[in-house]
């Protein structure tokens, strides 16, 4: 048999290069046309921090704190993020009162939050539902204003690779783990407080939460661990903070404008 020709070689290299080129442009455009979800979680009462709005309608920055939360993912450059925010039924009117009052005209849809934050989580999921077009699903606390959007890209791009990714700070305090009456030492260094957004791949998060509430589950991650899958941990920041006492949010105005 008479070896291929030069021509013929450079024919099928030709081919393969464009079927090459048509598979990543389908892959990209594929891609480009998935939605990202932000479930952003509002259901404080203001008890534990003293104040008589609840604390995600405190002001920060001149705005509620929960405003400026929605604004990190309505805003951000990265990624077109459908926000669903979840806000306890009796507090659905202030809310558009607020709206109204600032202007606030972010992209969001509210749902009504549940018993637990878990049921609130599972409300915004079940509103959801489809999720054939939709990549990442990420779940942030609503009190948590001042997650950047590097922070937001790092933990997006982990749950794209591995299917499920929380950011997490090293713990600076010492601390004891309580048992009965008694206390020990726990080796601070193997501990890692963790924070939000935690971010997932869609199908994989709507199957967990397809699971039996247990009041074990502490968060997303919990619940997708509990499911079967391992969470990858991601460097977190430390000025990500959850705005839970009036110290918080005295410390989250100063990170905002600290030349004021």
């Amino acid at each position: 048999m008479a070896p291929a020709s030069s021509k013929d070689s450079h024919r099928g290299v030709k081919v393969f290069l464009e079927f090459f080129a048509v598979f990543i442009t389908f892959a990209v455009s594929k891609q480009l046309m998935m939605k990202t979800i932000a479930i952003i979680v509002a259901g404080g009462s203001g008890t534990r921090f003293g104040a008589q709005l609840p604390k995600q309608f405190l002001q920060l920055g001149g705005m509620p704190v929960l405003m400026r939360t929605i604004r990190t993912f309505g805003e951000n450059g990265d990624s077109s993020f459908d926000v669903i925010v979840t806000l306890p039924q009796g507090q659905m009117e202030l809310w558009s009162q607020l709206c109204a009052k600032y202007c606030f005209d972010v992209p969001h849809r509210v749902v009504a939050g549940g018993e637990t934050r878990w049921h609130s989580v599972k409300n915004a999921l079940d509103s959801v539902g489809d999720t054939a077009d939709v990549d990442v699903i990420a779940v942030h606390d609503g009190v948590r204003p001042l997650a950047t959007a590097n922070l937001i890209h790092r933990v997006l791009e982990a749950a794209r690779r591995d299917g499920a990714a929380i950011p997490v700070v090293p713990l600076n305090d010492s601390v004891r783990q309580i048992v009965g009456n008694d206390s020990h030492a726990l080796y601070r260094s193997s501990l890692r407080a963790v924070q939000t957004p935690q971010a997932f791949d869609a199908r994989l998060l709507q199957d967990a939460y397809g699971q039996p509430f247990d009041p074990t589950f502490t968060d997303d991650a919990s619940v997708v661990e509990r499911y079967g899958h391992s969470v990858t941990l991601v460097e977190g920041d430390p000025q990500n903070l959850k705005i839970t006492r009036p110290m918080d949010l005295a410390l989250a105005e100063y990170l905002l404008n600290p030349d004021a």
